[in-house]
């Protein structure tokens, strides 16, 4: 799998209300050549309930509800392509990680849930937070079980026995390197050793490397560790774990992980579904676009019903019935759903549709068995 840097991932400047968004994308479909009622569209969303309300923005205006093409965390179904190609003429897959966002305290990674006894604020995606928390918890350890000190003159590091073995099939791996001069060890305790600093580290502190013994803390940066995690593709959360894996002291030590990790998330399913796309046979004949991005969930207050959910795209491929396509980039995506309008003429009224099938006659079921 490439590296991804969520760095290069902008948010504030590209993000679009879905009320905006799924009506532009509408437009951007129409303008490749796709007929208004012959698209067939497609979301590779997590399963959470606040997904909803953008998958009722997409049925409201491509006028079908969508092929479900995800599985948990944003996770593209990339094995449902086939049966997805034949349910319309041309199709539109909508891929998308989500994070929680609380304007209150400007935080992301939480969400209300209304639906719970007191309204509590959760991490969200829950899917992402859970993978990351095993990957905290290591990182939290090392934090704290790797001290700084002095003897006279020398800059000491203390380095808890776990960490200092670099066979462990998982877990949080030190860069040595980065850390301490050599393996030459200065003297052991009872459940760690210690070594020279390296002269890295000491100019990171100057004059300020403590006098006692002191933990590293958050001062253990993404450049001095990596991880090693099993997974298992076969569930979802392998497949996380596979998206993130190699970028995770960054996203671990950035400020906000969930929205860093879901940045990742959609830049490694976007550039792995993208080659599913090209390959597979039953796309070709028809025109197709497919999206990535992020829906930021805008948690809710009390009497609300659904969050005010906005979409930040990423990238998108866009192929013609031959087979050729083209990609187009972050700020190229956003310049041509800006220059789209907004408005729909073909747009649906999901209450009237609702109410016309209530009044339709009804149907009896004609079984052997009945």
């Amino acid at each position: 799998m490439p590296e991804s840097n969520f760095h290069h991932f902008k948010v504030d400047h590209v993000a679009l209300r879905y009320s905006s968004f799924a009506p532009r994308l509408f437009n951007f479909c129409l303008a490749q050549g796709m007929q208004p009622d012959s698209i067939m569209p497609s979301r590779a969303f997590c399963s959470d309930e606040n997904q909803g309300y953008p998958i009722i923005l997409i049925a409201k205006h491509f006028g079908t509800f969508p092929f479900n093409h995800g599985r948990v965390g944003g996770i593209v179904a990339t094995d449902r392509h086939a049966p997805h190609s034949h349910h319309g003429k041309d199709v539109v897959i909508i891929q998308a990680s989500h994070v929680g966002y609380d304007p209150v305290s400007d935080r992301f990674g939480v969400y209300r849930r209304l639906q719970t006894e007191g309204m509590e604020m959760a991490t969200d995606c829950g899917a992402i937070c859970g993978v990351l928390h095993w990957f905290e918890d290591e990182y939290n350890f090392a934090c704290h079980q790797i001290l700084l000190e002095r003897d006279g003159d020398r800059r000491l590091l203390v380095i808890d026995n776990q960490l200092l073995n670099d066979e462990r099939e998982e877990g949080l791996l030190l860069k040595f390197e980065r850390l301490i001069a050599s393996k030459k060890v200065v003297k052991s305790f009872s459940t760690a050793k210690s070594f020279v600093a390296s002269e890295r580290l000491v100019r990171q502190y100057g004059d300020a490397w403590p006098e006692h013994k002191t933990a590293i803390g958050r001062n253990l940066g993404p450049d001095a560790f990596y991880y090693r995690r099993k997974s298992d593709d076969a569930v979802a959360s392998g497949l996380l774990i596979r998206n993130l894996l190699k970028a995770m002291p960054d996203v671990i030590c950035s400020q906000f992980p969930a929205l860093s990790a879901a940045k990742i998330n959609t830049q490694m399913e976007f550039d792995r579904t993208f080659r599913t796309i090209v390959k597979e046979e039953a796309y070709r004949g028809k025109k197709v676009v497919f999206i990535s991005g992020i829906h930021i969930d805008i948690s809710p207050e009390a009497g609300t019903l659904f969050p005010l959910t906005k979409f930040v795209p990423w990238a998108a491929y866009i192929q013609h019935e031959d087979g050729e396509g083209y990609t187009l980039e972050q700020d190229e995506l956003y310049a041509v759903l800006k220059q789209q309008s907004a408005e729909n003429p073909y747009k649906i009224d999901l209450t009237e549709a609702i109410h016309k099938m209530e009044k339709e006659p009804g149907v009896f079921l004609h079984s052997d068995t009945d």
